[in-house]
């Protein structure tokens, strides 16, 4: 099941796909994607109220797709968890995982701009695989893990990379500019998704592959990030993992090459639909 939220921001609908052109809506069942809707019966409230049908449908050409989730507590991501991209930015392969926070605040829709900020100028993208918490976790053993996961979108951790490195090691500041968080189109439930250590994920910049990468590829798989976070952290329904992303970032290119105005990306993982997000200058105050 393919779980959408669509409309302006911040007035979003809750809707499942039903096809290129269409999704039926859902509102009527549930309020939204948030973390009450993970935590409760709200997936299998939708699936009853769509197998006994008689929802109206919503023609996705009418209308703004938002970010799947909303409101979740954390938004949470791993750092180089692909060996060649540790490599590409000369880099440590870090032994443990590396976890750091973004703003909630940078959620952006799948289809939104993507704003280049203002006295910057080295804005960088990232594809990966974001995972949705499902059932708190607390503790959680590896095993037991994917029980855990409500399930999987894509996410673009976009990166300034003058703030990252340059001005105090600001990850997360960095990272959590406006709009450095696109996500969906849709998340895709986790009984759906197969096996997620197997999705290829692409980045094209104005139609030029930049990453091409497969999960696979991990250094720390699902489970084991899970378990390593759960362990002092606890996770909430409707938090989010964001899992890292493969080697071809521009910061990672000789020379460095970066994102400007008027360029185009392109998103995809497998089973997870495709991201098309446009870079815009920031409007003078």
């Amino acid at each position: 099941m393919k779980l959408m939220r669509l409309g302006k921001r911040g007035r979003e609908k809750p809707a499942v796909w039903a096809s290129e052109n269409s999704a039926i809506d859902v509102s009527s069942v549930v309020a939204d994607f948030d973390p009450s809707f993970f935590a409760g019966d709200g997936i299998e409230k939708v699936r009853a109220a769509l197998a006994k049908g008689g929802l109206p449908s919503i023609q996705l050409e009418s209308v703004r797709i938002g970010p799947p989730v909303s409101h979740p507590g954390k938004l949470v991501a791993v750092g180089k968890n692909y060996a060649e991209h540790a490599k590409e930015t000369k880099s440590a392969v870090p032994e443990k995982p590396i976890f750091f926070a973004k703003a909630t605040s940078a959620i952006n829709g799948p289809y939104d701009d993507v704003v280049i900020p203002a006295d910057y100028a080295t804005v960088d993208y990232e594809v990966e695989l974001a995972l949705v918490i499902g059932r708190r976790a607390k503790r959680v053993d590896r095993t037991a893990a994917l029980a855990h996961v409500a399930g999987y979108m894509i996410c673009n951790d976009v990166t300034e990379r003058t703030a990252q490195t340059k001005e105090g090691s600001q990850w997360f500041r960095g990272k959590s500019f406006d709009t450095f968080a696109p996500l969906g189109p849709f998340l895709l439930t986790a009984d759906d998704v197969g096996n997620p250590h197997a999705l290829s994920l692409i980045c094209r910049v104005d139609g030029e592959m930049r990453q091409n990468g497969n999960t696979k590829d991990f250094l720390f798989d699902i489970p084991y990030l899970i378990e390593f976070m759960s362990r002092n952290v606890t996770l909430e329904p409707g938090d989010i993992i964001t899992t890292g992303t493969p080697a071809g970032v521009g910061h990672g290119m000789n020379p460095p090459v970066y994102l400007k105005a008027g360029q185009e990306l392109e998103l995809e993982v497998t089973g997870l639909g495709q991201q098309r997000t446009r870079l815009v200058a920031e409007k003078a105050l």
